[in-house]
């Protein structure tokens, strides 16, 4: 666990901060929290869903194979530069809500520049403990956390200057409380475009064409849309990238995996796929 992104947590149960010592967090109430030896430390209060919730260790192999082949840093490389065209402040750090493996996450920080000797740190947040193992490792700054972005976020309200949530759940309350009020959420979502060659012949999952709207609306009471485009690049994808793109998204709970790679096996090699994403950038309402 990164010490520099300790100050930035509470507790779970009393929304009181933390301290290190060892590998233990402890708030002053007495409540503990042991980092497991792959880094990364679990918040979720007793009763939540376990940390082995979300991504299976197959989905997360699959993304992070997906993801090494660089299909997605023209898309992680949007969001860095969405990251580093607004203020960077010293006392406060980067919140990546669904992190993930912590593959955005690691390349917003790597662009961001150090103030006075200090380099800005991230809390990488997720409920899969098989993608916090891998985020804890993403970057030195990361400090990876095991948490459910539905019941509360274990972030003090306002320490982040910029929170970033790609592909993932969106709890605009929680967002809002963490954000400072002169700080930027940036939101990816896919269009209907995304991945459209392959969604009609493998049978998989549809992205709503009223999706981009409908994140606007949930996000309305809490925050103001300042900027919105669309990124759209093509992909040149092998049958193995096919397979692991498939596997480590939601498709990958409902298809029949044996149908969909017969369906695979009549494509040519390699595939032409459509990349179509909304990035969006928000402010707080105060």
């Amino acid at each position: 666990m990164l010490e520099d992104v300790v100050r930035f947590l509470i507790c779970p149960y009393c929304a009181a901060g933390l301290a290190l010592a060892e590998r233990t967090l402890r708030c002053r109430a007495g409540h503990t929290f042991d980092v497991a030896r792959q880094g990364y430390v679990n918040l979720l209060p007793g009763g939540s869903r376990p940390a082995g919730s979300g991504d299976t260790a197959a989905m997360v192999a699959a993304r992070e194979a997906f993801l090494a082949k660089g299909h997605y840093a023209p898309l992680a490389r949007c969001v860095a530069q969405h990251a580093s065209a607004g203020e960077i402040a010293d006392d406060g750090c980067v919140v990546d809500v669904g992190a993930g493996t912590g593959y955005h996450l690691a390349e917003v920080l790597a662009r961001l520049p150090a103030r006075d000797g200090r380099a800005p740190a991230g809390v990488a947040l997720d409920i899969s403990k098989y993608a916090l193992r891998r985020a804890a490792r993403a970057h030195p700054r990361i400090g990876a956390v095991a948490c459910d972005a539905w019941t509360g976020l274990p972030v003090r309200s306002g320490c982040a200057y910029l929170v970033l949530n790609v592909f993932a759940p969106r709890n605009g309350a929680e967002l809002r409380r963490v954000l400072r009020d002169q700080g930027r959420l940036v939101v990816v979502t896919p269009t209907a475009r995304h991945l459209a060659e392959l969604v009609p012949r493998l049978g998989l999952l549809n992205v709503d064409e009223r999706k981009e709207e409908r994140v606007a609306e949930k996000l309305s009471p809490y925050f103001d849309l300042v900027d919105r485009h669309r990124l759209e690049y093509g992909m040149r994808l092998t049958h193995g990238d096919v397979r692991a793109l498939v596997a480590m998204g939601p498709s990958a709970w409902h298809t029949d995996p044996q149908a969909t790679w017969a369906r695979l096996a009549e494509l040519p090699e390699p595939f032409e796929v459509t990349a179509s994403v909304t990035v969006a950038e928000y402010r707080g309402k105060r």
